[in-house]
């Protein structure tokens, strides 16, 4: 296995804290193979493996499992005589009220406990209540590009090739070692898009209409990047003969983002400094499953940049908004405590008047933060009046 040290590091320094770790993120983005490289830390630092009690509640082993009585009552029997343990327990959110369950071996003070789950209701506003103050949430997203280098470290020399193959494939973690071809990767793409869709989101919310779900799914992935409202996607389903209701569409975004395929980006009013409820952006969490989806096609070349430069700001721990200021817009604006980063995002600004459109809105920012314009050119050029010109692969690489 290849180390995630950016998410193992995190497991590492949270160890034998008084809080309950929480690693959430999509279906098959890794968190079952985190949780077996941290318990291989476990191992190597001296951990009995009797100290370690690890339950993956999507083997048909537990399926006798089902209330959070019953996860009480297993996990009781499994430490009996063990004193202090390491609970690692695999997609919680299917036993029903876990919390419950959860928060009381949390109390009893033997348990330093560890869970994943593929869906943002893990820790809805009345779990947070319960767990208030008790415990840290890990986001966990497919491969970033630095990461992707490390499955294939062959191509460490050939950045611009392997950035090519990042783009058409994506980061999830099976893909690197798949033989790179469209049929084998586009087939094992839509597998996971499909449990994704079917585990996370219809069965989980008993939805009746999977194909209008399916369709809302690639309206967004056709138009990352691009303002959406709920009222133009369900008039532009109507229109092809899907006939629906605002309030639908907007309870399939609400489940969709729920279950980390989408990410919301709200727009940010710059003058005003407040975020608006309305034009917002939605981007997909991988780029492979977005072309498994639409085809492998070429074109659309910005918008698959500006995708990957917006999950790489969510990894780096930044909240994440649509910069508005007048009629212009910038692509992110991406704040961290007391920082702040503006960010334009395009292909190549080679021409002079893409580049001064592109510069425009930076320009025109009132304060003094750090702007930046990201792109694929290689340019001696490393400023433009104080804003940063960036290769977008180097800011990829750069370090956290």
């Amino acid at each position: 296995m290849v180390k995630r040290e950016l998410y193992l590091q995190k497991l590492i320094d949270f160890q034998n804290q008084p809080l309950i770790k929480v690693m959430a993120g999509m279906r098959r983005s890794g968190k079952s193979t985190l949780l077996a490289m941290f318990k291989e830390h476990l191992l190597s630092h001296g951990i009995s493996p009797e100290a370690i009690i690890q339950l993956n509640f999507e083997l048909m082993l537990l399926d006798p499992v089902e209330d959070y009585r019953q996860l009480y009552q297993l996990i009781k029997r499994k430490m009996q005589g063990k004193g202090h343990v390491y609970l690692l327990l695999d997609e919680i959110q299917l036993v029903q009220g876990w919390e419950k369950a959860v928060n009381s071996l949390f109390a009893e003070g033997q348990a330093d406990i560890y869970l994943t789950g593929s869906n943002a209701r893990l820790l809805s506003s009345e779990i947070s209540t319960l767990l208030s103050g008790r415990y840290v949430e890990i986001h966990v997203m497919p491969l970033s590009f630095r990461e992707y280098l490390d499955f294939l470290p062959q191509q460490q020399s050939q950045l611009e090739a392997a950035f090519q193959q990042y783009l058409q494939y994506g980061g999830m973690p099976i893909i690197p070692n798949l033989p790179q071809k469209n049929e084998v990767i586009e087939s094992v793409l839509a597998g996971i898009y499909d449990t994704v869709l079917m585990k996370d989101v219809v069965q989980r919310n008993a939805l009746r209409d999977a194909s209008l779900l399916e369709n809302v799914v690639r309206f967004l992935a056709d138009n990352a990047g691009n303002p959406v409202s709920t009222s133009k996607l369900s008039g532009y389903l109507t229109s092809k003969g899907r006939k629906t209701t605002a309030a639908t569409i907007d309870s399939y975004l609400k489940m969709l983002t729920n279950a980390f395929i989408f990410y919301r980006a709200p727009r940010y009013d710059i003058k005003g400094k407040l975020y608006l409820k309305t034009q917002e952006k939605y981007y997909i969490v991988d780029n492979g499953i977005r072309n498994a989806l639409l085809g492998f096609r070429g074109g659309d070349y910005g918008h698959v940049l500006e995708n990957i430069v917006y999950m790489e700001l969510l990894r780096r721990g930044y909240q994440v908004g649509v910069g508005k200021l007048g009629t212009l817009e910038v692509d992110f604006v991406a704040v961290k405590a007391e920082e702040k980063v503006y960010y334009q995002v395009a292909a190549s600004v080679t021409d002079e008047t893409i580049l001064q459109r592109e510069l425009a809105p930076l320009q025109k920012i009132p304060d003094q933060y750090e702007k930046v314009l990201l792109t694929m050119d290689r340019s001696y050029i490393k400023d433009y009046d104080g804003i940063k010109n960036v290769n977008i692969i180097d800011f990829l690489l750069k370090d956290y």
